[in-house]
C-alpha cells in the first residue's frame, strides 16, 4: 500500500488493539419497548428489534471507511435498569445454552438482491402463506425495515459530519461514505466500495442479539474472495478502483471486526479452495485476503486458507510467508477431505464446497446452517480418572469401564442438547437471522424453529491426547509390567505426585507418548476415535437435517478443564491444561514433527466434521529461505495423509518471557490456542505457561 494507506490503517489498528465495545443501549432499547408493548410474542420481537436500531445513535470515526460500530451512551441510571432487566426480562425470553452465531449469512444474496430484494420474495410468500407463517413474514419485514432505517441514519450522519468537516479529503471520504449507506444493504451493491460496506453492515446488525446478549458476535463473513471478486474486477477493469485501494477496505473491514467481536470470542473467514461449481479459488482476493493479517496485525480475524489440490503454489508460499511473521493466521484446511466429508453426511456436494471455520475448526455450510458447534465439550481425561476408583483384572476391563462412561456422556449430553433446543423453538425467535439462512423463508420457518437446512449437534471431546497417554501408561506399568496397582497410583495422583516424582518421571518420559509414531499408542487413539464416530451416528437430534456429529478440539476448554482436573496417570500436574486440541499433549513429541503429524493422521479425520485441530510451534528460525521449503512438504505432507487443518504458532520462548515481564510492550503479540487466537498478554497465566510448554519445532 502506499505511505497514506499505510498510515490510515496503522492508526485505525492501533485504536482497535483497545476497543469499546458495548451493546447495552441496543439491549436496553429493546427490552423497554417489548415490555411496553402488546400483541403476539413474534410481533412483539420484531417490533422491539426496529426500534432499538432506530434509538441507537451512529458511531463514525476518524479515518474509518467501513462504519457501523456497537457503542453505548447509558447514564448509571440506565445502566442500573439494564442490569435490573438482565435479572428479569431477559430470562422470559431466553434460553441461555445450545449455540448460535457460529456462521456465515447469505452475503452473495444480500449483495446481489439487498434488503429490498428479500423483502419482496417476503411479499409474494405473504400472498400464498397460512396464518402461521405470516406471523413470520411479517416478523421479518419489519426487522429488515429497522436495519434500512439503521443504515439511513448512518448515511445522514456521514453527510452532516462531512458538511462539518474543514478537510478536503475527509469531507469527500464522508460523502462517499454517506452515498454508499444510502444505497446498501437495501439495494444491491454496485461497487466493491459498496459490497465490503454491505458486508460489514449485515455482520454488525446480527451481532446484536437482545434475545441473547453477549452471545451473537461470531457472525463469520463467509467466502470474500467469491462474493467479492465480480466487484472488484468490475471496478478494477473500468478504472474505479485500485488493488491498493481494495487492500484498503478489506483492512478496513478486518478491523471493523475487532471493533464488533468481544474478548475471547472469534470471528473470520475463508480463502481459496473450490467454488460450488468445483473450480479453483485463487484471485487476487484470495491473496489479499490473507494480507490483512500482515496489514493489521490483530487478534481478528481468524483467516483459514482452504487448499485444495489443484491450487497455485504461491498460495501456500504467501500463507506460510504471513506465518513466519508471527501472525498465527491463517490456519490451513484441507479442502478435498472436508468436502467429502461433509457428502458423508448428506450433504451434497455443490453446499459441500461452500463450508466455513465457523470460529475456531468447526465446519458449518455457508449461508444454511443452524448448527450449534461444541455443544457441549466433554472432559475425555475426567472420565478416567471417575473409572479409578478400583482394581480391575485386564486392561480390557477398564476400557470397557471408560467406554461406558463415555457412552453414558454421550447420551446423557445429547438428551440435555435435544431438551435445549425444544425449549428454544418454544421460546426464542430470530426473524432477522432468519432473513439471510437459505430455506427459512422459502420454508416459513424461524431459524430457531427448524428453518434452516442444516441443524447439526456437534460436541467436542477434550483432552484426547491426555486420556490415552494416561490409558497407554496404566496398561504398561499396571496391567503389563505390574509395577504398581491402580491404588497406588491413585495416592500419587492425590498427592500431585509430592513424594513420587520419581514416579511421575517414569510415567511422563518413561512411557511412550502420542505424537510420536509409536502404533501401539497411536492405536489406542484411533480406536477411542471411531468409537465416537460410530456412537455418535445412533443419535438423531430434533429439527430437520439434524445429525450428530464429532469434534476434537478444545477453544479454550483445555485450559477450563485442566483448572477442575486432578493429576494425571500420563504425568500430568493437577490442574494443569490438558492437551491443545488433537494434536500430542505439551511437550511429549520427542520425535520431530513427522512423526507427530504421522500419529495425527492414523485416525479418520474426514468424518469429525466438528472440527479437528492439530497445533505445531515453530522457531523463528526455520522459516527462512532454505527451511521454509520444509514448512511447507510438511504442510503437505499432512495434508496428502488426510489431515484436517493445522495452526500455527512462530514465536521463540525468549519473545514470550518477554511478553510476560513486559506486557504493555507486546500488546499485538498472537498466539494460536486451541483452534481460535488471541492475544499472549491477554490469556491467563495458566494459558500462557501452556504455550511456552509446547514443542517448537527446529525442523
Amino acid at each position: 500500500m502506499n505511505a497514506q494507506n499505510t498510515a490510515r490503517i496503522e492508526r485505525l489498528r492501533t485504536a482497535a488493539l483497545e476497543p469499546y465495545i458495548c451493546y447495552d443501549e441496543f439491549y436496553l432499547n429493546f427490552y423497554r419497548h417489548i415490555s411496553a408493548s402488546e400483541g403476539s410474542f413474534e410481533a412483539r420481537m420484531a417490533q422491539a428489534w426496529a426500534h432499538a436500531f432506530e434509538c441507537v445513535e451512529p458511531v463514525i470515526e476518524e479515518d474509518e471507511l467501513i462504519v457501523g460500530r456497537a457503542v453505548s451512551r447509558l447514564n448509571d441510571e440506565e445502566r442500573a435498569e439494564w442490569k435490573a432487566l438482565c435479572e428479569g426480562i431477559v430470562q422470559e425470553y431466553s434460553i441461555y445454552s445450545g449455540q448460535d452465531s457460529h456462521m456465515a449469512v447469505d452475503y452473495e444474496l444480500i449483495l446481489k438482491e439487498g434488503v429490498r430484494g428479500i423483502i419482496a420474495r417476503i411479499e409474494e410468500k405473504l400472498k400464498i402463506c397460512d396464518e402461521e407463517k405470516r406471523s413470520f413474514y411479517e416478523a421479518c419485514k419489519i426487522c429488515l425495515g429497522g436495519v434500512v432505517a439503521y443504515a439511513k441514519k448512518y448515511a445522514q450522519y456521514a453527510e452532516k459530519m462531512a458538511e462539518e468537516c474543514a478537510d478536503v479529503q475527509r469531507r469527500e471520504e464522508l460523502l462517499q461514505i454517506a452515498k454508499n449507506c444510502a444505497r446498501v444493504p437495501e439495494y444491491p451493491a454496485e461497487t466493491f466500495f459498496e459490497a465490503v460496506q454491505a458486508v460489514h453492515f449485515i455482520a454488525h446488525c446480527l451481532s446484536y442479539a437482545p434475545q441473547r446478549p453477549g452471545h451473537m458476535q461470531q457472525f463469520q463473513l463467509g467466502h470474500p474472495d467469491r462474493y467479492l471478486y465480480p466487484y472488484y474486477e468490475k471496478d478494477l477493469r473500468e478504472g474505479k478502483i485500485t488493488k491498493e485501494d481494495a487492500q484498503m477496505l478489506l483492512d478496513c473491514l478486518a478491523i471493523q471486526i475487532n471493533n464488533r467481536v468481544p474478548h475471547g470470542l472469534s470471528s473470520g473467514y475463508m480463502v481459496g479452495g473450490r467454488d460450488g461449481d468445483g473450480k479453483i479459488v485463487a484471485n487476487d482476493l484470495t491473496r489479499m485476503g490473507m494480507q490483512v493479517i500482515d496489514d493489521i496485525r490483530l487478534v481478528y480475524p481468524s483467516v483459514g486458507l482452504c487448499w485444495a489440490n489443484g491450487m497455485p503454489e504461491d498460495v501456500m508460499e504467501h500463507a506460510c510467508e504471513i506465518l513466519s511473521h508471527g501472525r498465527s493466521h491463517p490456519a490451513i484446511f484441507n479442502d478435498d477431505l472436508i468436502v467429502s466429508g461433509m457428502m458423508k453426511y448428506g450433504v451434497p456436494e455443490t453446499d459441500a464446497r461452500e463450508y466455513i471455520h465457523s470460529t475456531c475448526v468447526e465446519i458449518t455450510p455457508v449461508a444454511a446452517s443452524n448448527v450449534w458447534v461444541a455443544s457441549p465439550y466433554t472432559n475425555m481425561l475426567k472420565l478416567l480418572l471417575e473409572r479409578m476408583d478400583r482394581e480391575y483384572e485386564s486392561f480390557d476391563a477398564l476400557m470397557e469401564a471408560v467406554i461406558f462412561s463415555l457412552d453414558a456422556s454421550i447420551l446423557r449430553n445429547f438428551e440435555a442438547e435435544n431438551a435445549t433446543r425444544k425449549l428454544r423453538a418454544e421460546k426464542s425467535f430470530h426473524p432477522l437471522l432468519s432473513c439471510f439462512v437459505k430455506d427459512c423463508i422459502e420454508e416459513g420457518v424461524d431459524i430457531e424453529r427448524g428453518g434452516a437446512r442444516y441443524n447439526w449437534i456437534m460436541p467436542s471431546f477434550v483432552g484426547m491426547a491426555n486420556l490415552v497417554d494416561s490409558l497407554f501408561a496404566l496398561k504398561k506399568l499396571v496391567f503389563e509390567k505390574k509395577e504398581f496397582t491402580i491404588a497406588q497410583l491413585r495416592a500419587a495422583m492425590d498427592a500431585d505426585f509430592e513424594g513420587f516424582e520419581v514416579l511421575r518421571l517414569r510415567l511422563l518420559d518413561g512411557i511412550a507418548k502420542y505424537g510420536n509414531d509409536v502404533d501401539e499408542v497411536d492405536e489406542l487413539f484411533c480406536g477411542i476415535v471411531q468409537h465416537i464416530i460410530d456412537e455418535c451416528r445412533k443419535y438423531t437430534p430434533v429439527l430437520r437435517n439434524a445429525r450428530l456429529i464429532p469434534s476434537v478440539f478444545c477453544w479454550i476448554m483445555h485450559e477450563h478443564f485442566g483448572r477442575e482436573t486432578g493429576a494425571s496417570p500420563d504425568g500430568r500436574h493437577a490442574y494443569f491444561p490438558l492437551g491443545d486440541g488433537s494434536g500430542p499433549c505439551q511437550g511429549r513429541e520427542k520425535n520431530g514433527p513427522t512423526a507427530a503429524i504421522l500419529s495425527s493422521t492414523k485416525w479418520p479425520h474426514d468424518e469429525l466434521i466438528g472440527g479437528v485441530a492439530v497445533n505445531m510451534k515453530f522457531s523463528k528460525k526455520v522459516f527462512n529461505a532454505a527451511s521454509g521449503q520444509k514448512v511447507r512438504s510438511l504442510i503437505h505432507a499432512y495434508l496428502d495423509r488426510g489431515g484436517f487443518e493445522m495452526q500455527i504458532n512462530v514465536v521463540d520462548r525468549e519473545t514470550l518471557l518477554k511478553a510476560q515481564k513486559n506486557p504493555e510492550e507486546y500488546r499485538d503479540l498472537v498466539v494460536r490456542i486451541g483452534g481460535y487466537s488471541d492475544y499472549f498478554v491477554r490469556i491467563s497465566p495458566q494459558m500462557q505457561a501452556e504455550i511456552l510448554e509446547r514443542t517448537a519445532y527446529e525442523v
